[in-house]
């Protein structure tokens, strides 16, 4: 399923606070920040189209925020409102408001190539 959404998007109070909120990422010696500017890869550990998609943007280069919303209860339900009552993963959001749902490689290609 591909979803892309401009312009006005339901819930976007929602979506700026994601995008807005700093989070803080330890890593063992040094601490990075993940800002609006970073895509939102939110998955499970159990998705096969997530793992796809991990791969695909680790095989890229592509930086990402990995938000496991099994762990993260505000996070799946945000993606539960992006996808009209459904939790599909992976649900990926670009620093552009647009959205992917369940793309496959050839859909992330295109996205990057746009």
């Amino acid at each position: 399923m591909l979803i892309i959404l401009y312009g006005n998007i339901p819930n976007l109070d929602c979506l700026k606070e994601l995008f807005v909120q700093k989070m803080s990422v330890n890593s063992s010696e040094n601490e990075k920040t993940i800002n609006e500017e970073t895509i939102k890869l939110f998955a499970t550990t159990w998705c096969g189209d997530c793992r796809m998609a991990k791969r695909w943007f680790d095989s890229h280069g592509i930086p990402y925020e990995y938000i496991n919303i099994e762990e993260d209860d505000k996070a799946a339900d945000y993606v539960v409102r992006v996808n009209r009552g459904m939790r599909s993963v992976p649900t990926i959001v670009f620093p552009d408001g647009s959205i992917l749902v369940e793309p496959t490689a050839r859909e992330l290609a295109s996205k990057f190539s746009e």
